[in-house]
């Protein structure tokens, strides 16, 4: 008995690091996701009507899932706490919730890659297209937008004559190649963090299971 109980205590100090680990884990993501729409340079993509949706799609996952996160961790203490199995049951329930939304994201992202920068640059051909044919006015403003987030001008590098580019270019670069860079880095960082974020809530639906079944053992042999 008196090992069991010691079994339990263990697991209990377990679950507790692991679901404030779990918890501040959640906040990180948010931040990050929160960042990534509206702090990082995707920020610009996400102000035009038109919009890489595939990339999105996969961020506002990725934050919803850290929401979650956030409330599971601590309702995962309470369960840990007053050694209930109800709690631990519907605790291992978000985490596989959780899990599921983490995998997803990180596919979207990974698998999604290619449509996303196609859409994006999608999005700057007809912004560039439509400055050719009438400068000035919101276009104007929309395509020096996007060269002064991604430090470039134009979609060659010797056709810059005539846009509306930051002054401190030096030697400007092909807009296309640097949607595609930047979408490429942000959307790594979306999967990796999605699907390490996956892996780390395998060990809270184990450790939430192997205390579950400890707490009943327990209440069979009394």
């Amino acid at each position: 008995m008196g090992t069991v109980r010691g079994g339990m205590r263990c697991i209990k100090i377990l679950l507790f690091i692991f679901n404030l680990t779990f918890w501040l884990a959640g906040l990180a993501v948010i931040a990050f996701g929160l960042w990534l729409r509206f702090g990082g340079v995707m920020a610009d993509f996400a102000s035009d009507k038109k919009s890489p949706e595939y990339f999105f799609m996969g961020l506002y996952v990725l934050v919803g899932a850290g929401a979650l996160m956030t409330t599971v961790g601590f309702f995962g203490c309470c369960g840990a706490a007053r050694e209930s199995q109800c709690l631990l049951g519907a605790f291992f329930a978000c985490l596989l919730v959780i899990f599921a939304a983490e995998v997803t994201a990180g596919v979207f992202a990974f698998i999604g890659k290619k449509v996303a920068i196609q859409e994006a640059q999608k999005i700057y051909e007809d912004i560039y297209d439509d400055y050719m044919k009438n400068p000035g006015g919101k276009v104007n403003r929309t395509i020096y937008h996007y060269h002064l987030a991604l430090q470039c001008c134009g979609k060659d590098n010797m056709e810059q004559m005539g846009l509306p580019c930051p002054e401190n270019i030096q030697m400007p670069k092909n807009c296309l190649v640097e949607i595609q860079n930047v979408i490429d880095a942000n959307l790594h960082l979306v999967g990796i963090v999605g699907i390490a974020i996956a892996g780390v809530t395998i060990f809270g639906m184990i450790f939430s299971m192997v205390l579950c079944c400890a707490i009943r053992n327990t209440r069979d042999m009394i």
